[in-house]
């Protein structure tokens, strides 16, 4: 690290558990984030501002007056633009030295087979069920861990999913790829503003645990945050034997 570096990222040098060695490995990791909305926002601006080396985002969108009520790094001057150059505008007005590569597409198999195996953790950011199972089926594929999260009303889900881990629960364990049911979407059942926030922020410390190597990594759990209490309830996730996608891929 230069001098620029020893200082802006002084305050995680200090601590313990993250230190020289940990900042070094958050610099030169590179971080795969699905979605540029809710969760995605906040969770690229904190990846960004702790000094990721390399942010990939993926987003098929642009930004719309109706997303500025929670999705915190887009702006009313940048409404009609891609959600992936907002991002990548606001990530580097607070650290330049980031390397962005904004991808406006949809996250297809093919893509993710492209970029999964390149990332150190991947973020799905997303709030469609197909796409999360294309992801989670992609990280069990290349063993690249990857944090879900979700948020819808005043609800919100985290789950970290790490394929190297023998045993280890994949989304698809919890959540049958073929299961019916009616998708449920901010635009037509609302969403509460902070809970993405909080969702997202959190699963950007997820990934800087598992990158720096620190703490305990809440994986193999269900993690559900009821936002009108403000209280958090945990299942214990356990592997699946007939899960086609840890069949798939043994």
């Amino acid at each position: 690290m230069n001098d620029d570096q020893l200082l802006r990222y002084s305050r995680h040098i200090l601590l313990d558990e993250i230190g020289i060695e940990g900042q070094e490995r958050i610099l030169a990791s590179h971080v795969l984030v699905i979605g540029a909305g809710g969760l995605g926002c906040p969770a690229a601006l904190y990846l960004g501002s702790a000094g990721v080396g390399k942010i990939t985002l993926v987003d098929h969108d642009t930004v719309d007056m109706t997303n500025l009520q929670r999705q915190i790094a887009h702006t009313l001057e940048r409404v009609g633009t891609p959600k992936v150059d907002s991002v990548r505008t606001a990530v580097h007005a607070i650290n330049p030295d980031v390397q962005f590569h904004g991808l406006q597409q949809r996250a297809t198999k093919e893509l993710l087979d492209e970029l999964v195996p390149q990332a150190s953790v991947v973020l799905d950011c997303t709030d469609n069920y197909q796409t999360r199972h294309l992801i989670n089926a992609a990280c069990v594929r290349h063993k690249t861990p990857l944090i879900e999260g979700a948020a819808i009303r005043l609800d919100g889900q985290l789950m970290v999913i790490d394929p190297r881990e023998p045993d280890a629960p994949c989304y698809a364990c919890i959540f049958p790829p073929d299961a019916q049911f009616q998708e449920v979407q901010c635009s037509t059942m609302g969403v509460f503003a902070p809970i993405v926030g909080l969702i997202g922020t959190m699963q950007a410390a997820e990934a800087l645990k598992l990158i720096a190597g620190f703490g305990k990594p809440s994986s193999g759990q269900l993690q559900m945050l009821d936002a009108r209490t403000m209280e958090w309830s945990r299942i214990r996730a356990t592997h699946n034997p007939d899960c086609p996608v840890c069949l798939n891929n043994l």
